[in-house]
């Protein structure tokens, strides 16, 4: 009588022991391994071979999976909206797996909350900042009433339902990963990322969901997001519940003009850039374009004076003087709402605090400090808060309503997520949000580029 085929668990993948031959060509990503004399597959594969080893009547042992069914129960009584409810049925109908896109404000962590009770298996919760570790462990306590174990941020304590970051479990999801049946990845856009996907990979757990407001990449990788989590099962757009469960919005676009100092620097700048490129024949256009300047750039003394220029305009239409007095016109403007001013770099964020001696977040800033200004503006002690990017994600402030956007990326995803700090529904609100954009610049292309966004389409 054969053997019967075992599955364990390896530092992040299966091995399979005394595996039929005519099975092997049924079970994904199966490798035979010289080393151990056995086959070997990605741990995110468990879920498809233990499935094709029922639907074949393989007898198997399986100690690769150490998690049982476990209870959790609300401490508050949870009533979801139809579209949350929708989202729950579409994740269940999917093979409780898949993404779930929904705009910030509009409760994805709520949602989450809803399937690790109903799912009812130990949950590993990935999130991309220390700051969502500690929002997340304070929601599910919260929720759950139960310890919730934290790894990350140099804590390394495992719960049945455990928070940790992408970088913490890239590192230590080859040591726990067979200990969850349930794996959420909030801004799980993240996740493609060449390293980040390890957290997924090295995980056996075969219930799998996806949050984001955007799981669209431009660098078109959303595929492995999909192939490692599951499809997107639900998606909203902003525009259909705004007003409902997230904040009326309008944005507004006001093109500025430079100061005629500033604009002759800005126009010789971006002609020395803008020759080098054509001299060189590069196509900034093109997925490697910028890889391309910046080898080119490197290369010769005039390609160092063209990168040089490259940051010249970009600092002036950044942060123009008259950017910075139209700031302080919308402070004015809105004196008494809450406003988070945005900028594409620190230079310009510390600019404008020390300017208009405001508080500044940006990620040099210390965590003691960071909580301060927040608590600071939950409060209403601070009633604006100059940022770069770390508010961009996750980071709950639903006091505020107003949005300064003095300079960004061409990104889409960045965009939707500044909007998204300023939605959280508070009866009343209205929000509002600004960018600042200068005329006759490359910022124009950059507008235009992500107005395409449907968040921008009922305006």
């Amino acid at each position: 009588m054969s053997s019967p085929l075992k599955i364990n668990f390896d530092k992040g993948t299966l091995i399979l022991q005394n595996v039929p031959e005519a099975l092997e060509p049924q079970l994904p990503d199966i490798r035979w391994d010289e080393r151990t004399l056995t086959f070997r597959a990605p741990a995110y594969r468990y879920r498809k071979i233990v499935s094709q080893l029922r639907a074949h009547d393989v007898p198997y042992q399986d100690t690769a999976r150490q998690f049982t069914i476990e209870s959790f129960t609300h401490q508050k009584t949870i009533s979801p909206y139809p579209y949350q409810t929708e989202a729950i049925d579409a994740w269940h109908a999917n093979g409780k797996r898949g993404v779930v896109s929904l705009p910030t404000g509009a409760g994805k962590t709520f949602i989450a909350i809803l399937l690790i009770a109903d799912t009812q298996r130990p949950t590993l919760v990935h999130v991309p900042t220390i700051d969502l570790m500690h929002q997340w462990h304070t929601v599910l306590t919260d929720h759950f009433g139960q310890e919730i174990g934290l790894y990350g941020g140099g804590q390394h304590e495992l719960r049945d339902i455990t928070v940790t970051t992408y970088q913490s479990a890239v590192m230590h999801a080859p040591h726990y990963g067979n200990r969850f049946g349930f794996a959420i990845f909030d801004e799980c856009h993240h996740l493609p990322g060449e390293q980040y996907q390890y957290a997924a990979i090295s995980s056996i757990a075969p219930f799998r969901l996806g949050l984001t407001a955007t799981p669209e990449r431009v660098d078109g990788k959303e595929s492995r997001l999909y192939a490692l989590v599951g499809e997107c099962c639900y998606e909203a757009k902003v525009q259909e519940l705004s007003g409902k469960t997230l904040s009326e919005y309008r944005v507004v676009t006001i093109a500025v003009e430079m100061e005629d100092t500033e604009r002759i620097r800005y126009e010789e700048a971006r002609s020395t850039y803008l020759d080098f490129l054509k001299q060189s024949r590069i196509n900034m256009g093109t997925p490697r374009g910028w890889h391309t300047f910046l080898w080119k750039a490197s290369q010769s003394d005039e390609g160092r004076a063209a990168f040089k220029a490259y940051l010249t305009q970009k600092q002036i239409s950044f942060a123009s003087t008259t950017k910075q007095e139209w700031v302080w016109k919308l402070i004015q403007r809105h004196s008494g709402d809450r406003i988070l001013i945005f900028t594409q770099d620190n230079d310009t964020a510390y600019q404008l605090g020390t300017r208009f001696f405001l508080p500044v977040l940006t990620h040099q800033t210390k965590l003691k400090e960071r909580n301060a200004f927040l608590n600071g503006f939950r409060d209403g002690i601070y009633s604006i808060l100059v940022t770069s990017k770390v508010l961009n994600e996750g980071v709950d402030v639903p006091e505020a309503n107003v949005a300064i956007i003095v300079s960004g990326s061409g990104s889409v995803r960045e965009h939707v997520q500044r909007l998204g700090r300023i939605l959280r529904k508070r009866e009343g609100k209205q929000a509002v949000l600004y960018e600042l954009i200068s005329k006759q610049t490359g910022e124009h292309f950059v507008n235009k580029r992500r107005r395409q966004h449907d968040a921008y389409q009922t305006l």
